[in-house]
């Protein structure tokens, strides 16, 4: 048998160092991940809204897009509210801040979409939609803002059956599916704490 040479040596050893470089890379990547994971799903109660609260606010939203004018915000406001309520464990959501322990307030600052998928008839089927909010969460007892993002981007595809323009102002599938994704998106920032502001009062 040949013995192996000092370079030989030298590369296995090498060879051995990466493989275990990466065996502690891997394992250290899936526990961040599984910290990530475990923090996605924080309960509605936690970073945005104040420990103990039973009563949440959701007045209606505003709406102070330039153009068109669509009455998407109500829509808005509605699927805000069932979110709370569907990840709140027992919250109460009302109009009204009377008696509330907290208020999510909303604007719709920009509101846009085009087609991004045609049919065979050249006409769009599947548009991108991206609305421009503006959402701060207040605590009511102690007057001070816990969740605040003036620039809150929600973006998303949806399939309509026809100019999206027509439907805005209906009862339509795909307007509600937009309107419940918006409400996941923003309860999720709210819980998750991005865009939290600690210093504003």
């Amino acid at each position: 048998m040949i013995a192996p040479t000092g370079k030989y040596l030298l590369n296995s050893r090498l060879v051995t160092s990466i493989t275990d470089y990466f065996r502690i890379a891997a394992v250290v990547f899936l526990a961040l991940s599984a910290a990530g994971f475990t923090e996605c799903y924080k309960p509605v109660t936690g970073t945005g809204l104040p420990n103990g609260a039973k009563r949440i606010a959701v007045p209606a939203f505003k709406y102070e897009a330039k153009g068109v004018r669509y009455r998407i915000e109500s829509r808005f406001t509605e699927s805000v509210a069932r979110e709370i309520i569907r990840r709140g464990n027992g919250l109460r959501v009302q109009g009204t801040t009377d008696g509330a322990d907290a208020v999510i307030e909303g604007t719709i600052r920009d509101f846009s979409f085009s087609g991004v998928l045609l049919d065979r008839d050249g006409r769009a089927r599947v548009y991108e939609v991206q609305v421009v909010a503006a959402v701060t969460v207040r605590d009511l007892k102690s007057d001070k803002i816990l969740y605040d993002n003036q620039n809150f981007v929600f973006r998303d595809s949806f399939e309509f059956s026809s100019d999206p323009r027509s439907f805005f102002n209906e009862e339509d599938p795909a307007v509600e599916r937009m309107a419940r994704a918006f409400g996941e998106s923003v309860v999720s920032a709210i819980v998750n704490g991005a865009g939290v502001n600690k210093e504003k009062n």
